[in-house]
């Protein structure tokens, strides 16, 4: 049986392990996934890679998963809109969902999404997590 490698689907799939999508050449509106009709009618597009931090605009608390997501359940899917314009439907990780809040800001991680198959192949992808306040490294003496 064939699988593909890890590295095959990392260049194959740039938008599930990177947050690669396009840009109109005409008017500059910014796509997450791909577009191939912009809103302005044109057909041009060039790739972009998009900032990996946003804000929540509305999630919700899964409580009944799909069994290859038992694990992890309960977990946060929320709707993050980017600081670039795009909306993307994602799970928020490494946080209760009581510390979650419509309007905190989320930046991109990269995390396991489950492990399936007899030999437990992992699978990997982006998350968002909350940005925590004072991240930032302070060089003022």
């Amino acid at each position: 049986m064939y699988r593909e490698s890890p590295i095959i689907r990392w260049r194959r799939y740039p938008e599930r392990y990177r947050l690669e999508g396009n840009k109109c050449t005409q008017c500059s509106k910014i796509y997450f996934p791909k577009a191939y009709l912009c809103e302005c009618s044109s057909k041009k597009f060039e790739p972009h890679q998009l900032k990996p931090r946003g804000k929540i605009l509305t999630y919700t608390e899964i409580k009944s998963s799909p069994e290859e997501f038992s694990e992890m359940t309960p977990y946060c899917v929320a709707i993050i809109e980017l600081d670039e314009g795009p909306k993307i439907t994602t799970q928020i990780a490494d946080c209760d969902v009581s510390e979650i809040k419509i309007g905190d800001e989320v930046e991109m991680i990269f995390r396991k999404f489950l492990a399936s198959g007899d030999e437990g192949i992992i699978h990997y992808g982006f998350k968002f997590k909350k940005v925590e306040e004072n991240t930032s490294l302070n060089l003022k003496n």
